[in-house]
């Protein structure tokens, strides 16, 4: 997928699902930035078709993103599950992510998944500033999706 793609992607996804956070109407979506990070990105990207991706950066599970328009089919949960198994693939014991603290939503996906707080938080650098909170997912112990 190429930067354009993934941007337009998570910008579809932001303003549906972080409009309690990044209000559009005072925070207009960063386009310009996201295309830069994901042109830059020396992350992994899984995608599914463009319905939505994921991207790991070893240990990082970096950032998962899906349309709207097929939130609650099991795409996100294919693309977190493919992540897992890169991460895993690539020696990963403990990963890790951070999630918008009032991203609730995402919040249980993860929590549903395994995902653990582990007490770090982090301000985000867009305005108006937000707190991430870390979540670590630990793969040693994690049963594999495909049972072995």
């Amino acid at each position: 997928m190429s930067p354009e793609q993934l941007a337009a992607i998570q910008e579809e996804a932001s303003l549906a699902g972080l409009a309690h956070v990044y209000p559009p109407e005072l925070y207009p979506f960063p386009r310009a930035a996201v295309e830069e990070r994901w042109r830059t990105s020396t992350a992994q990207i899984i995608a599914e078709s463009d319905l939505g991706f994921a991207a790991i950066d070893p240990p990082w599970f970096d950032a998962l993103y899906v349309r709207p328009a097929v939130w609650g089919t099991d795409v996100a949960g294919r693309l977190h599950e493919r992540a897992v198994a890169a991460l895993r693939a690539a020696g990963v014991r403990h990963a890790r992510l951070w999630v918008l603290e009032e991203n609730h939503r995402a919040r249980r996906f993860y929590e549903r998944r395994g995902w653990v707080l582990d007490g770090s938080t982090r301000e985000v650098p867009f305005p108006p500033h937000p707190i991430d909170v870390g979540y670590s997912l630990d793969l040693v112990t994690l049963p594999r999706a495909d049972g072995a």
